[in-house]
């Protein structure tokens, strides 16, 4: 079976052509891409603000956790026979944008919760010494809070991509874009091993994605950028290592 699925896989043929897989493969992540960018202007600066402010932390999680109790294939599928319909949308394909707002609210929680809690965390001595020094609010949040908070956003940021990436699969149940239409052919054809073919290209999709945005959050981290920055010498980092030099 999995031979089968390889040997699938690396069939020139079964790549081109519009009902080929990269043009599934191009939409999945387009779709990926554009949710996730749709879904970080949304969410984002609101939740930001928010963990700045030490304010609606409890409306905030709260949102998220509705946004996480809500089918997303439930939304598709109102969406898909609602006013937007299942016509194609531009590169997306047909029911493009119903998949598109789908996963854009699916995004949502992981980028939401992770934004807050990373600026609530951030340690209150850093935030008072860097007001102290007579910092405007605004470069307190931009100099401090945010490069602080950056490996736990960057993880929202993660979650939330994997995620979609592996959920916009499911627009093929109404026959919309993305590599689930591979899988939906397979059993739509009794081909068992066209089916294992879609589902080791989501998952190789998947793993690609997890591992680049890894790299993305180490180099995000600051005390990682401390630590190189030090040399071999002591792993301890001092708080005022993690600000600017404009700010130390």
């Amino acid at each position: 079976m999995l031979g089968d699925a390889l040997a699938y896989l690396f069939d020139a043929d079964n790549w081109s052509g519009p009902a080929g897989i990269g043009t599934f493969a191009i939409q999945q992540l387009l779709l990926t891409i554009t949710a996730l960018a749709a879904a970080m202007l949304l969410g984002l600066p609101l939740a930001l603000w928010a963990g700045h402010r030490h304010r609606y932390g409890f409306l905030a999680i709260n949102v998220s956790n509705v946004g996480r109790a809500v089918p997303v294939f439930a939304v598709l599928l109102v969406l898909s026979l609602g006013p937007v319909g299942s016509e194609t949308f531009g590169p997306y394909g047909r029911a493009g944008l119903a998949t598109l707002i789908s996963l854009v609210l699916f995004a949502l929680p992981p980028l939401i919760t992770n934004a807050h809690v990373g600026i609530t965390e951030v340690d209150r001595d850093i935030v008072e010494a860097s007001r102290g020094m007579g910092m405007s609010e605004g470069k307190v949040f931009s100099s401090v809070e945010l490069p602080l908070a950056m490996p736990v956003i960057m993880t929202g940021v993660r979650l939330a991509l994997v995620q979609v990436w592996a959920t916009a699969t499911i627009a093929a149940l109404v026959a919309g874009p993305g590599l689930g239409r591979i899988i939906t052919r397979g059993f739509a054809n009794q081909s068992t091993s066209v089916v294992v073919a879609g589902a080791l290209l989501v998952a190789i999709g998947a793993l690609v994605l997890e591992g680049l945005m890894v790299l993305a959050e180490r180099y995000a981290d600051p005390m990682r950028r401390a630590r190189s920055a030090r040399g071999n010498g002591p792993t301890t980092v001092r708080p005022d290592e993690l600000l600017p030099d404009a700010v130390v």
